[in-house]
């Protein structure tokens, strides 16, 4: 348990930091989860637009320290390509 002022000042920091990375991260998953049904559905033009709408949320998540830049790059990269392969078929 903190001891010092300091100390307990940083676990209220932390715990108001996690909850509003928390939210993010939810956010993020929700755009995703929004892009994955559009392509189950087959509907390239939706799909787009959910994409775009992904690509956006996971990029601002990345600017925001809550996902790592590469990892951000690799999920979209990803959806670009499903993207792709529903749009050509």
């Amino acid at each position: 348990m903190a001891n010092n002022p300091g100390a307990k000042k940083a676990i209220r920091k932390i715990e108001r930091r996690t909850a509003v990375n928390k939210a993010r991260r939810s956010r993020v998953r929700t755009y995703l989860r929004k892009f994955e049904e559009a392509v189950a559905a087959g509907d390239p033009k939706v799909a787009g637009e959910a994409f775009v709408k992904a690509e956006s949320e996971l990029m601002r998540a990345v600017s925001k320290g809550v996902v790592h830049r590469n990892t951000g790059s690799r999920k979209v990269s990803r959806l670009a390509a499903q993207l792709k392969k529903i749009a050509t078929a």
